[in-house]
């Protein structure tokens, strides 16, 4: 049977991939600047309510490129969640002085070259987890045809030493994911790191490979600096704004930010609520709330869904347990912990702030 023909009968969930590149018409800085403010609420308020459907992380590219401000990545289950987020988007108060210079279009697959590290042969991911590092570096990738002539053998053999080449940089994490008749590229390569230098090094070690020289085109390259969405509209600068430091200050107050009203969240309830560009999963466990990343470090199962045993959750999707303390996993597929908040609950507010976290007594 044909390798086509295998994956129809065992499918596995792939996911949709879209990198969508804004840019703001200067007119915008000109307007007053509470309509300003107004226009950066109704878009974040529009963004997040996607949340749900799909997993969506934000980056500015004030300073980095001159045709391109700020970079949605959207991930998700249907062509049409992507496509209904955009329209919501440009129907904002903001979206008439939006034009989207670059946007890529992909998906999800597993790689036909094995990593001899992969267990089974299984190489690449179905599921994007990304992580919290502090840049992304993205580009389209286009192969030669000639590339394509050459024996599955012989290409595999260069990917081995491309592969070899990327395990001596263990702070760069890829993401690769495939275009073909989606888009005009091939595919579309994400590195997340927090050491920039990192990914120059490798790039320029992958530049004297055998597999290099069978690609066709690899721009444009964007450099993305990792921030939540109301973080990277502020970086947009404008007369009479002051420009923000681009580390995070703790505030007076110490960086408590308001996320939900208490009596939103009864004792056995769980929500899903957002701090700091992210989806934070909520819990009343006995009186004892309980704030921790949604996301599952295994395959961004949402825990917000999951069940609650004792002070442990499990995800619904795959059966991992985290720990709703200490984020750390109990057991199933996931190994990595999920991010916890510090939380307290004041005049009826449920506040969250970045930080070890402590369980707040409910009321």
């Amino acid at each position: 049977m044909s390798r086509a023909g295998h994956e129809r009968d065992a499918p596995t969930r792939r996911q949709v991939v879209k990198f969508t590149f804004y840019r703001v018409d200067p007119a915008w800085r000109r307007l007053p600047p509470q309509q300003r403010d107004e226009a950066k609420d109704d878009l974040c308020r529009s963004v997040e309510g996607f949340g749900d459907r799909l997993l969506i992380r934000s980056y500015s590219l004030i300073g980095m490129r001159g045709d391109a401000d700020f970079l949605l990545w959207q991930v998700g289950d249907r062509l049409e969640d992507i496509q209904e987020m955009a329209t919501a988007v440009l129907s904002t108060a903001m979206g008439s002085y939006l034009s989207i210079p670059h946007s890529y279009l992909a998906m999800t697959r597993r790689s036909i070259y094995v990593s001899p590290e992969e267990p089974g042969g299984a190489a690449g991911h179905t599921v994007l987890s990304p992580g919290d590092a502090r840049y992304l570096f993205v580009y389209p990738f286009v192969k030669t045809r000639a590339w394509y002539k050459l024996s599955k053998a012989k290409r595999q053999r260069m990917m081995d030493e491309h592969i070899a080449i990327g395990r001596n940089y263990p702070s760069v994490k890829l993401n690769t994911t495939y275009s073909y008749g989606l888009d005009d590229q091939e595919f579309v390569v994400a590195f997340e790191t927090d050491q920039p230098s990192d990914f120059l090094d490798l790039v320029m070690e992958l530049r004297e490979t055998e597999a290099s020289a069978y690609t066709l085109r690899d721009t444009p390259i964007f450099s993305c600096i990792a921030m939540g969405l109301r973080e990277a509209l502020d970086t947009l600068g404008a007369p009479g704004d002051r420009a923000r430091p681009s580390i995070p200050q703790e505030t007076p107050s110490g960086g408590w930010t308001s996320v939900a009203a208490a009596e939103a969240l009864p004792e056995g309830a769980s929500r899903t609520v957002y701090f700091g560009g992210d989806q934070v999963a909520l819990f009343n466990v006995g009186g004892q709330l309980y704030a921790v990343g949604n996301r599952c470090s295994h395959a961004n199962g949402p825990l917000a869904e999951g069940a609650v045993e004792g002070t442990c959750v499990t995800c619904p999707w795959h059966g991992s347990r985290f720990d709703l303390a200490s984020g750390r996993p109990q057991g199933g597929p996931a190994v990595k912990p999920v991010p916890t908040y510090r939380l307290k609950v004041e005049e009826g507010e449920i506040f969250l702030a970045a930080g070890e976290p402590a369980a707040a007594r409910s009321g």
